[in-house]
């Protein structure tokens, strides 16, 4: 599978995000050593995609509580061989939302990235522990637009973005709200 696209990507995203060369760099060394990276079956870990929905006024979020890992999340999942993570991300925010009012904001460059994450997954059954490496991108939907849970969830919301501490730790769910705070403010993605 090809990965210039990615590749060209998450370059352009390491120019403009200095503070985040390491986990980048996991990613491109995982394109640059496996030509099967956007396949699941690829071990130690592969490339997935995922969008973090927020209203136009970043005050209110969409998250989903996953089923087989227990925890509030934003809406993703694996490529399957989509060597397109904007086409990988932006399906899988629809298949697990419902959401028709969704649309892609790009923060700066077309197509450009949102966010990288490279976070462990346990193992379960016959799958091992393996990486998640996830690229992510922004998404605004209409907050009045009520989601519909699919079979991968226990739930889904929206949620006040002040009460995301109540929900989750995650460090990762929220750098995505302080990201798409930033961007909101400087009015970046109003113009997107």
């Amino acid at each position: 599978m090809n990965a210039d696209h990615l590749l060209t990507l998450l370059e352009s995203y390491r120019v403009r995000h200095p503070d985040e060369i390491g986990m980048v760099d996991r990613v491109l060394s995982l394109l640059r050593a496996h030509a099967d990276a956007y396949d699941r079956t690829c071990v130690p870990g592969h490339i997935t995609g995922s969008a973090w929905i927020t209203s136009p006024d970043g005050a209110h979020c969409v998250l989903l509580h996953h089923r087989k890992l227990g925890r509030w999340l934003q809406p993703g999942g694996h490529s399957d061989g989509d060597p397109r993570t904007e086409r990988v991300a932006e399906r899988e925010a629809r298949e697990e939302t419902g959401l028709e009012s969704l649309r892609r904001v790009d923060p700066g460059d077309r197509l450009a990235i949102f966010d990288v994450d490279v976070h462990a997954i346990p193992a379960r059954g016959d799958e091992p522990a393996h990486e998640h490496h996830d690229i992510r991108f922004l998404f605004l939907a209409d907050p009045g637009e009520a989601p519909v849970c699919s079979e991968e969830s226990h739930e889904l919301r929206w949620l006040p973005v002040a009460e995301l501490p109540e929900h989750t730790d995650e460090e990762s769910v929220l750098r995505l709200a302080r990201k798409a705070r930033a961007l909101l403010d400087e009015g970046v993605a109003q113009h997107g």
